[in-house]
């Protein structure tokens, strides 16, 4: 008896945290419309470690903030942890980013006012079911887990950069999201600092399986990533998938799409 092929292993459709489903973003720019995005199809498994790799205006972070639910595409549809975004209201959209999203950002957007506890508790408070008792150790266990422990009570103005993309991470855990979403999360840091956050993140997603997509044009980031995505115009060029022996192997190339001058 012929044995089934082993594809249970991967993710069916409904189990994917983000589907991403021939999505189109275009934007108007005085009397112009200009593409950002053409035709994108992705899905993002549960625990990978995804980098979104391509040059300045490539759409990188275009896409980013789509699966963020910051933005909302031209054409297509969005799915978020089964839940198809399209059409929801402004309040739905913040409710499902506070509960499913986390967020971590290259100039961190730590509230300067705040201490760095303080900063990690307060997107839980917008979360009515936790109670004060569960945001404390919520607290307690992210600062520990990112090395901060006896910085709670700092302000940003207080720490490194380093120590503040460590708060912006923890503030990222603590709401138990479905995926991390990280826009440059290096970008405004020395390449040792950033060597250390990038190794804590990659340590997170072995030990918690936690999801991390990244938009960046770090090559630190893509020799980390299991999946790397290349854009290129707004257009999809190239898919890898980090082998067990730690080679990248690539789809088929997407050529870039010929001009009208070119084709004549």
């Amino acid at each position: 008896m012929t044995p089934t092929p082993p594809t249970a292993t991967r993710p069916d459709r409904a189990q994917m945290v983000v589907r991403v489903e021939n999505v189109s973003k275009t934007y108007r720019l005085g009397d112009q419309d200009v593409p950002a995005l053409k035709n994108i199809n992705l899905s993002v498994e549960p625990g990978v470690f995804l980098a979104l790799a391509g040059p300045s205006g490539s759409g990188k972070t275009t896409l980013l903030n789509l699966m963020g639910c910051i933005d909302t595409p031209t054409t297509g549809r969005i799915v978020i942890n089964n839940q198809d975004v399209t059409g929801k209201t402004s309040d739905e959209l913040a409710d499902l980013r506070a509960r499913t999203i986390g967020f971590i950002f290259q100039t961190f957007n730590l509230l300067p006012v705040l201490s760095a506890e303080e900063n990690v508790e307060y997107p839980l408070l917008q979360i009515r079911e936790i109670d004060r008792r569960e945001r404390r150790e919520r607290v307690a266990r992210y600062l520990e887990m990112v090395g901060l422990a006896n910085f709670a009570r700092h302000r940003p103005n207080q720490l490194s950069g380093g120590q503040r993309q460590r708060v912006a991470i923890a503030r990222a855990l603590a709401t138990h999201p479905a995926i991390v979403l990280a826009d440059e999360p290096t970008a405004n840091l020395d390449h040792v600092t950033g060597k250390s956050i990038l190794r804590l993140m990659k340590a997170i997603n072995r030990e918690f399986r936690t999801t991390f997509v990244f938009s960046t044009h770090d090559p630190r980031v893509m020799e980390l990533a299991d999946r790397l995505v290349h854009i290129e115009d707004g257009e999809i060029r190239r898919l890898g998938v980090r082998t067990r022996d730690q080679r990248l192997l690539y789809a088929a190339e997407r050529p870039p799409r010929r001009s009208h001058d070119e084709e004549r």
